[in-house]
């Protein structure tokens, strides 16, 4: 499985303008032949979060239907980060993953709010997990500050999930949280980790890309890239059932001693 990492800056509180860099990313990347193609968090409006009555989108109908129409011309799959939405009356953090035919086979709301950056006083909270179909391969995709709870990735990974795709904003000064947090999933999970974070300002932070493609041994794929583009990484798919038959942690779990 081929895939496309696209390490975006994205134009705060612009989402006309970053509709049309994601249109443009999405046309390189098929170009590729590639068979995924990934986009950070909040990639419509930013965290311009004190404005998203005005910037989000409401339903995701405007993302819905760019992508949907994008990954059925160029018969690619799209994880397509996530967008500020507007659903009866409240704002979320959703993650959309369309097919190659074009079809919405997967919707998720962010479950864990960033207090940080204000998650909590904007947004609402996500109620349930991201587990879906991709080229008959069993995903499951999280959201940024959803990866420092191991709790989280692991209910994913027990319900069959062989990649983990995680769109984020993560700022430059935790970025080794990042990398560091990243491994371990991949590594305790034993599945592979597909991580992009965007690169750029906004009016209270920097961010500096290093998004990462992880295997299952923990090795890194892609790393340390800082600069914006797409990155690409080839996954073998049958390391996950390698490395699960060499050690294997899923039939040692004392569910005796913990809850599952």
């Amino acid at each position: 499985m081929k895939i496309a990492c696209v390490q975006m800056n994205i134009a705060f509180g612009e989402p006309d303008k970053n509709f049309t860099t994601i249109e443009k990313y999405i046309e390189e990347a098929a170009n590729a032949q590639v068979d995924v193609i990934v986009f950070p968090e909040m990639w419509n409006t930013g965290y311009a979060l004190d404005q998203l009555d005005r910037l989000a989108d409401r339903e995701g109908s405007m993302t819905r239907k760019m992508l949907a129409q994008l990954a059925k011309k160029h018969q690619v799959n799209i994880v397509g980060g996530s967008v500020a939405t507007k659903r009866g009356g409240k704002f979320f953090n959703t993650m959309y993953i369309v097919d190659r035919t074009g079809k919405i086979v997967a919707a998720y709301d962010k479950a864990h709010l960033f207090k940080l950056m204000d998650e909590h006083v904007y947004l609402n909270e996500g109620q349930s997990m991201n587990v879906f179909e991709m080229d008959g391969i069993t995903c499951g995709g999280v959201i940024c500050y959803d990866v420092r709870f191991p709790e989280w990735i692991r209910t994913h990974t027990l319900n069959g999930a062989k990649i983990m795709f995680i769109p984020a904003e993560w700022p430059k000064q935790r970025i080794d949280h990042w990398q560091l947090l990243l491994q371990a999933r991949a590594i305790e999970n034993q599945c592979f980790i597909v991580a992009v974070n965007r690169v750029g300002k906004d009016p209270n932070n920097e961010f500096n890309g290093h998004s990462m493609v992880i295997a299952p041994w923990g090795e890194l794929l892609i790393s340390n890239q800082t600069v914006e583009g797409i990155l690409y990484a080839e996954l073998d798919l049958e390391e996950v059932d390698r490395v699960r038959k060499t050690i294997p942690v899923y039939q040692d779990r004392r569910t005796d001693l913990y809850e599952s």
